[in-house]
């Protein structure tokens, strides 16, 4: 009885446990300053509602808005580790797009899912933002799949945003893939893998084919992910500890990445970047970690050479692969600051 009572026990504080958990309050932690602001909220945008968190030391620095790849992979519950230098010089914006994360709703109908909507929602967020802050413009930085929204979203209204950043850009996808193929392939024979060798070359048609991605498992395991960081653990302890993610939302974030992923991946490989644009009207900054597998440095200076603006450059970190906005964090707020700077004195 004494054990019966025990297991009773234990089974009905983890059933507590589990619905705090569900439930718990979610918040962004404070900034300390008078013209500060560091706000998570539910946003109405484009007839759905999108969770964005805004965060500055003053925010009459001028206006980042990110745009987070995947697609659905929210990098709100881990984001805030690496931005506290980009903090002291810009008003950051990130937001879980429509499906993902926080923005994901159990009830609602996402039959019409696509990266036009994705767009619709970032030009009506950016007059959002731009509004609240009593600002003009905004700097666009897409991340991996995120940069597939964010030069659509740049090439149609140029007119509300002052430079385009693309990180991990995604480019010829067909290119990219044999890349990332080649490179896994390449440290797999060089570990002496057999197993992994294998896998490979059985893959290798259906890759080449454009059926299916290079698996991303064999990227990250060869460091064609990250490097100097452990993207995946980041976004464990995030779900774990962050305060601007609960239990629920973790359901909400691993139901989106389905739903987004099954829908948007084979939109972008029918549909790709480079056929649909090679002009932007605004300067245009193409930014890539030397290590880069899941988005080829390769196809990414390929497209970049196609790309017409005003004014554009291609830089590439050294030590990073797929995160050099988060691998080389300083780095990237050092140069950012630099080049806003340049453009506007």
């Amino acid at each position: 009885m004494n054990r019966k009572k025990k297991f009773i026990t234990i089974c009905i504080l983890l059933f507590l446990l589990a619905v705090i958990g569900l439930f718990l309050p979610t918040w962004t932690p404070d900034i300390k300053g008078k013209n500060s602001i560091s706000t998570l909220e539910q946003v109405d945008i484009n007839g759905t509602k999108l969770e964005v968190m805004i965060r500055d030391n003053d925010r009459s620095n001028p206006i980042i808005i990110f745009v987070h790849g995947g697609p659905g992979c929210s990098e709100i519950p881990y984001v805030r580790k690496y931005q506290d230098e980009l903090e002291k010089n810009f008003t950051i914006v990130h937001y879980d797009q429509r499906g993902s994360g926080k923005s994901y709703h159990f009830f609602e109908d996402y039959s019409n899912l696509s990266s036009d909507l994705h767009v619709e929602d970032l030009l009506e967020l950016t007059d959002h933002i731009k509004e609240l802050m009593g600002q003009e413009k905004v700097i666009l930085i897409g991340h991996s799949y995120g940069t597939y929204i964010g030069m659509k979203a740049a090439s149609k209204a140029p007119d509300k945003f002052s430079m385009y950043i693309g990180i991990g850009q995604v480019s010829d996808t067909g290119q990219s893939e044999l890349d990332s193929l080649n490179f896994v392939l390449n440290e797999a024979t060089t570990a002496g893998d057999l197993k992994d060798i294998k896998k490979l070359e059985n893959l290798r048609s259906s890759i080449e084919n454009g059926e299916m991605l290079t698996p991303r498992n064999l990227v990250r395991k060869y460091g064609g992910a990250s490097r100097l960081i452990n993207d995946n653990m980041d976004y464990y302890l995030g779900f774990l500890f962050s305060p601007e993610y609960n239990l629920l939302d973790v359901i909400r974030y691993i139901k989106g990445v389905s739903l987004s992923q099954k829908i948007l991946i084979p939109e972008e490989r029918e549909h790709d970047i480079t056929s649909i644009v090679d002009k932007l009207d605004i300067p245009c900054f193409i930014v890539m970690g030397n290590f880069d597998y899941m988005t080829s440095v390769n196809a990414a200076k390929t497209y970049f050479h196609q790309i017409e603006a005003p004014v554009k450059d291609f830089i590439i970190f050294d030590k990073s692969a797929h995160y050099p906005q988060f691998e080389q964090k300083e780095l990237f707020a050092d140069w950012l600051h630099y080049t806003w700077k340049e453009f506007n004195n």
